[in-house]
């Protein structure tokens, strides 16, 4: 049975994660694993290096004290994650998702995606996470690092899910927007929106003979598609169109050619992410 992986922390995305992964769940048909992931707590082996002045007494106790702090930090830690995944689910149960599961992790949280990429069709994650500086709209620190390791398609949820009617493909002819069309024209998750194919830029011929081609994949498989070429700059044009209520989700190659090129590592894709108020699906 295909599957939505959801990653939440308790921050103020974490309902909205909830709410992307029901849309698509309803859409797809897929069960929604709900994952809370508790970062490993740095403690040192080696004793402290405590002042000459306690004896050994004292410092044995106050490594005692230290050390029951630590387990019921460890204890509390535990029980609020418990907590966030188990209104997670209810937020899902009242949307009507028929199977939720819930797990809980300790340690990476990439080696805990990999771990879960076998039985994972879809990755739903917030833009920025729990300690995010949202003043100065930093994207969350682990954004990157999941969307250069997940083999499976990335969704980048919004601050608020608004319902999704049309989508902008930003296509550049490149191999991860190829196998963004590839994988839309196969998949019932966008099918029945209206899709938009956009290329911005001067296109080669080349270029422009897959967009055209990328065109009829679409249609052949029954959406309900457009495809048209801008001037300008990528991030620029993407996010006027954007702006513009033009989409109300946006589809990126992760990997591309011209300014469309990598993820995070890019401008293109980072602007994008940082400033668009709308959801962004990646592939790679």
């Amino acid at each position: 049975m295909p599957t939505i992986l959801a990653l939440i922390d308790g921050s103020v995305y974490s309902h909205s994660v909830c709410d992307h992964a029901a849309w698509a769940a309803s859409r797809t048909g897929a069960a929604v694993e709900l994952m809370h992931v508790l970062g490993r707590r740095s403690v040192s082996a080696a004793a402290p290096d405590f002042s000459s002045h306690l004896d050994a007494e004292s410092r044995d106790r106050l490594l005692a004290e230290l050390a029951a702090h630590d387990e019921e930090a460890g204890k509390l830690a535990q029980r609020r994650a418990r907590a966030i995944l188990d209104a997670a689910k209810a937020r899902l149960d009242a949307d009507g998702i028929a199977e939720v599961i819930t797990r809980l992790r300790q340690g990476d949280l990439v080696e805990a995606l990999v771990e879960m990429e076998g039985t994972t069709n879809l990755v739903v994650v917030g833009k920025r996470g729990e300690a995010a500086d949202f003043a100065r709209l930093h994207l969350g620190s682990n954004l990157e690092r999941i969307a250069r390791t997940s083999r499976h398609p990335v969704l980048v949820a919004s601050r608020a899910f608004k319902p999704i009617e049309s989508v902008v493909i930003a296509f550049d002819g490149g191999p991860s927007a190829i196998k963004a069309v590839a994988h839309i024209a196969e998949g019932s998750l966008l099918r029945g929106l209206s899709l938009r194919l956009l290329m911005v830029g001067s296109p080669s011929a080349q270029a422009g003979a897959k967009l055209d081609e990328s065109l009829a994949r679409l249609r052949a498989a029954g959406y309900q598609a457009a495809a048209g070429v801008l001037p300008g700059q990528p991030d620029e044009v993407i996010a006027d169109v954007v702006r513009q209520g033009g989409a109300d989700l946006l589809v990126m190659g992760a990997y591309g050619h011209s300014r469309i090129r990598t993820l995070i590592i890019g401008s293109t894709t980072t602007e994008m992410i940082r400033s668009c108020m709308i959801p962004v699906l990646l592939y790679r």
